[in-house]
């Protein structure tokens, strides 16, 4: 099924860069304009001029950031500040983090794993992508051949392959150890013993890969390698672009944490979100609870203590602009059969963001399916805080607050074939981008 194999991996070069904390960033979709900026400023090595370059008024064709990012990558290797491991290796990787103030540790494998489309069962998506995000990755994997930053992937680990891979390095001292701007700490260590690459390929010889996060990169992945296939007459099954690096982690893995993913609009008129809870009526009890728009952290507690859901309720909480009380909205028994009878299979029913897509956006607010890809129209945030105050001051009209879609739906979802809405899980932490890179050249 799944194949995983070691590969000589990009890595900055300890000599050259002494703090790997100033360089390494978080992957480019959770990167503000600000934050890339900040970024840029912080090193002239960041990774984040790879992976999500600064775009300038006098852009062309030739001069982009996708082209910049090709240049500060041949240099930076040219210059010994990356450096490509002689040898293949895999690269095991530990996070360190708190959930609920109590300290868990996320480990993930670092590796090259064969290309496979969709349809062949072995690598499953659960989540639907944006198309101008596929162009846009495209174009920067085109420019540079190389892969930046790791698609996340889980599996069921029921044989412990990370347990070996643990019990491998207990011994070694790590590549790099340092602490992201979370507070996280962050260990890589470096697998090069081919006897381990065989067991761990074997391993997963019989095993399926749900992705997790970076559903634009393996898609991009395959469009890059179709592309090759179509203008590179020299390009064989060897080639690199047949393969994409992964994080794999454990469904197992007591760190793997889901956050979920809030909903800000933006452009919806002052009539849609004055006859919003009139509409919503129909198919949700609604709580209406009063608030003090200054202070937002007590109001985070109300929403929460509103929001606790027990197995298959869904509530959600729901922000107007300019008012002074939150709503929770909690769908009443049978309505999505009602509704939308056999058109949304069964599984997909039974997901908080199916009844806000399909229901709240779709036949209460009058979304289409273009309206659904527009970046413009709906903003994205795993921080509820963050939501609650883009309401609260104005800055968008409406903001939906969700609880988490769990591991089980998301491989259940992906086993069945099934597609989730677009942003329906937020891994938390994501997968670091910079620890490792990977070049597509032959």
């Amino acid at each position: 099924m799944a194949e995983i194999v070691p590969f000589r991996g990009v890595l900055y070069n300890t000599e050259k860069i002494k703090n790997i904390s100033d360089v390494v960033t978080p992957p480019y979709d959770v990167i503000s304009d600000k934050e890339r900026d900040a970024f840029y400023e912080r090193h002239p090595n960041s990774a984040v001029r790879l992976d999500k370059g600064k775009p300038e008024p006098t852009d062309t064709n030739q001069n982009n950031p996708h082209t910049r990012a090709a240049a500060y990558f041949q240099n930076w290797l040219k210059d010994g500040i990356l450096a490509e491991d002689s040898d293949p290796a895999l690269y095991l990787t530990a996070v360190e983090f708190n959930v609920a103030d109590k300290p868990v540790t996320r480990f993930g494998l670092i590796s090259r794993v064969r290309l496979e489309p969709f349809d062949k069962g072995v690598v499953l998506p659960h989540e639907t992508t944006f198309s101008k995000v596929k162009t846009e990755r495209l174009e920067l994997i085109k420019a540079c051949q190389a892969n930046f930053s790791q698609i996340f992937s889980i599996f069921s680990d029921q044989t412990n392959i990370l347990g070996l891979l643990k019990n491998a390095v207990e011994n070694i001292s790590p590549v790099f150890d340092f602490k992201d701007d979370a507070g996280h700490r962050h260990q890589l260590w470096r697998i090069s013993d081919p006897s381990i690459h065989q067991k761990v390929s074997d391993a997963f010889a019989s095993k399926k890969l749900f992705i997790a996060d970076g559903h634009h990169r393996y898609e991009t992945a395959l469009n890059y390698r179709k592309w090759l296939m179509e203008n590179n007459p020299e390009f064989t099954s060897d080639h690199p672009a047949n393969y994409t690096m992964m994080y794999l982690c454990s469904i197992q893995d007591p760190g793997l944490v889901i956050l979920p993913t809030h909903r800000l609009l933006t452009t919806v008129s002052t009539s849609e979100q004055n006859s919003f809870l009139q509409k919503a009526e129909t198919f949700f009890d609604i709580e209406k609870i009063s608030f003090d728009p200054s202070g937002l952290a007590a109001t985070q507690q109300q929403l929460d203590q509103a929001m606790a859901a027990a197995p298959g309720d869904h509530k959600f909480g729901v922000f107007i602009k300019d008012r002074q009380e939150f709503y929770v909205l909690k769908l009443k028994p049978g309505v999505m059969d009602n509704v939308f009878g056999n058109e949304i299979e069964a599984p997909l029913k039974e997901l908080d963001v199916i009844v806000l897509t399909r229901l709240i956006f779709g036949k209460l607010l009058g979304f289409n399916d273009e309206m659904l890809d527009d970046h413009d129209l709906i903003n994205f945030t795993s921080k509820e805080i963050d939501a609650i105050t883009a309401a609260a001051t104005g800055t968008h009209d409406m903001a939906f607050i969700l609880n988490p879609t769990t591991n089980e739906q998301v491989t259940r979802i992906a086993e069945q074939g099934l597609i989730m809405p677009r942003k329906s899980t937020y891994y938390f932490p994501k997968a670091i981008s910079g620890q490792v890179m990977r070049s597509l050249t032959p």
